[in-house]
């Protein structure tokens, strides 16, 4: 070969050479450009996954305060119902009450209007004390029971405190002003009771005494005898001076 031949040669190795490197830096910036875009794609599904990830704690987060809410709220929801269930047997226990009070009520109206008939009997049966005075309470009781407005409790009240009335006449020792009959005059007197043992009267002179008698229901005079304890037990009764042994006209019992 000759010298040219070599030379040329040579030249033509050096250029294919050079293509062939310059081939492999193109392929080889590529590359770099090929890894630089999948490490951009890489760190932007990093940044996606991560979003991802706080979005899924923010959620979880979330989710157990709801489960926590829901919990709480079954747990005050069956507090309620207990309260409720409570409050009915409440309910039903006042309705129970009160079909017995209206049950109660049509039986006690009947035994009230019948004490007040007894009480009437009794007074007119009884001997006079205080008789106008008990007859208008029996009167007022009548009214109460026509009216509308008073309860059926305030009622029977009433009725029973008629007859605690009635029970204290035969008990204590009372004097009161008011009038007989006497030897066909009215005369006003001195009333003296010592409970129901005996009913005298005392002339406001106090010149003549007198004894209701049980048998004839009238008014006996009484004799001189009896006068000065008559007076005596009209002013004990009155607090006009202290309590004392007096001789007063008993019937003997039967």
């Amino acid at each position: 070969m000759s010298k040219r031949t070599l030379i040329a040669s040579t030249v033509a190795g050096v250029f294919a050479f050079s293509g062939s490197a310059v081939a492999s830096l193109e392929e080889l910036n590529e590359l770099h450009k090929e890894q630089a875009r999948i490490q951009k794609a890489a760190v932007s599904s990093q940044e996606k996954v991560n979003a991802l990830f706080e979005q899924s704690q923010d959620l979880l987060v979330e989710y157990r305060a709801v489960v926590d809410q829901s919990e709480n709220l079954k747990i005050y929801n069956d507090y309620l119902a207990s309260l409720v269930a409570d409050q009915q047997r409440g309910i039903d226990s006042l309705q129970r009450q009160i079909d017995s009070i209206e049950a109660t009520k049509q039986g006690i109206v009947p035994l009230m209007f019948r004490m007040i008939d007894s009480l009437e009997q009794f007074i007119e049966l009884d001997i006079p004390i205080n008789l106008e005075e008990r007859k208008a309470r029996v009167d007022r009781l009548r009214d109460l029971m026509a009216n509308s407005e008073v309860t059926v409790s305030e009622q029977f009240r009433q009725v029973i405190e008629a007859y605690l009335i009635e029970n204290e006449y035969g008990t204590k020792i009372d004097s009161y002003q008011g009038s007989i009959e006497a030897n066909g005059t009215e005369v006003t007197v001195d009333f003296f009771n010592l409970g129901r043992t005996a009913l005298l009267a005392l002339s406001l002179d106090q010149s003549s005494a007198w004894v209701f008698d049980k048998a004839t229901r009238t008014y006996q005079p009484l004799g001189d005898e009896y006068l000065s304890s008559v007076v005596d037990a009209v002013k004990i009764a009155n607090g006009q001076i202290p309590a004392d042994l007096i001789k007063l006209p008993i019937a003997a019992a039967e």
